[in-house]
């Protein structure tokens, strides 16, 4: 999600996926990011003209966030769906 701030449009992770508006999806992963930095998808993503500022990004993922799926399995308070369920085997 793009903000302005002070220095142009910020990009801000949204882990919970609880803000309001466009949004664009990545990999929690650095070189993910600077894959997606260096293609300039961030912009496209979100409509947004000119570079965006990724720096909460880059801080969000040095930090060791877990990954976004993870967390939101965390916070629903549910069971990973591979635990639960038995292995599909072919009818044919």
């Amino acid at each position: 999600m793009a903000e302005v701030g002070g220095s142009g449009p910020l990009v801000v992770p949204d882990p919970r996926h609880r803000r309001a508006g466009r949004g664009a999806w990545l990999h929690p992963d650095p070189a993910c990011l600077r894959l997606a930095e260096r293609r300039r998808a961030f912009p496209r993503a979100l409509r947004v003209p000119g570079s965006l500022d990724t720096s909460a990004v880059q801080d969000h993922l040095s930090a060791g966030q877990p990954s976004v799926a993870a967390q939101d399995m965390t916070d629903a308070g549910s069971v990973p769906r591979q635990a639960t369920e038995g292995k599909q085997v072919d009818p044919s």
